[in-house]
């Protein structure tokens, strides 16, 4: 059976900014966002191992302040008893950082890894970037840049895996994983208004426009085509 009705919408965890390296001292925003409101409790579970309640989010987005190492782990977000999408933090001591996505980046989309170093570790002191930069997927050295940053103009599934990078001199970052997610094949229902004088229903492809004579309205559907098989 085919539901033509409003998709359940389900709450997901984002984080802003969108990355998943931090600085110690510095500080995130997590939120439970969906379609309808922000809703939801944020939790972690630690390199610890230790399960603890982040915040609960409802109207406003939380801030975690003056993140410690500690604050490294899992976090994901609970609405009712389901679990919901996880986002992997790590906070790191040391003097490099890998500014890369901790969201899942569509197929296509233009991606910009970022290096960055603290002078000296100093705790008050604004992250700067890199000169120079060597940046390794899976161990493997991927391109140097002279910028501090490199861009992916359009990822694709073999972009995916655990990203790292070489500052100058200051040393390494630690490895963080980038997912990336294929983009849904959408398919357009067109049925006449009021319905099928033959009972037929076209599907075309949603990049394709659907037409309709002079003489006969249309009415168009926008379904998920992996509910069709």
């Amino acid at each position: 059976m085919l539901n033509f009705g409003p998709a359940a919408v389900k709450a997901s965890l984002h984080v802003s900014p969108d990355k998943s390296q931090f600085f110690t001292d510095s500080s995130f925003s997590p939120a439970c966002k969906s379609l309808v409101k922000p809703e939801g409790m944020v939790y972690s579970n630690t390199t610890a191992g230790v399960k603890k309640a982040v915040c609960r989010v409802s109207v406003v987005t939380c801030t975690v302040d003056k993140v410690k190492t500690s604050d490294s782990g899992v976090y994901w977000c609970e609405s009712g008893s389901e679990v919901l999408n996880t986002v992997n933090i790590t906070v790191h001591g040391g003097p490099v950082i890998l500014e890369s996505p901790a969201l899942p980046v569509n197929e296509g989309r233009s991606v910009t890894l970022r290096c960055r170093f603290r002078e000296n570790n100093k705790p008050k002191q604004s992250s700067l970037s890199c000169l120079t930069a060597d940046f390794y997927r899976d161990g493997s050295l991927i391109r140097n840049e002279s910028t501090g940053e490199m861009t992916i103009h359009a990822v694709n599934k073999s972009d995916e895996g655990l990203w790292k990078c070489r500052c100058d001199n200051h040393g390494e970052s630690p490895e963080s994983w980038m997912t990336v997610t294929s983009t849904p094949t959408n398919k357009m229902l067109s049925t006449p208004l009021g319905g099928s004088t033959d009972g037929s229903m076209t599907v075309t492809d949603s990049s394709q426009a659907v037409t309709a004579s002079s003489t006969q309205h249309h009415q168009t559907y926008c379904v998920d085509i992996r509910k069709l098989v």
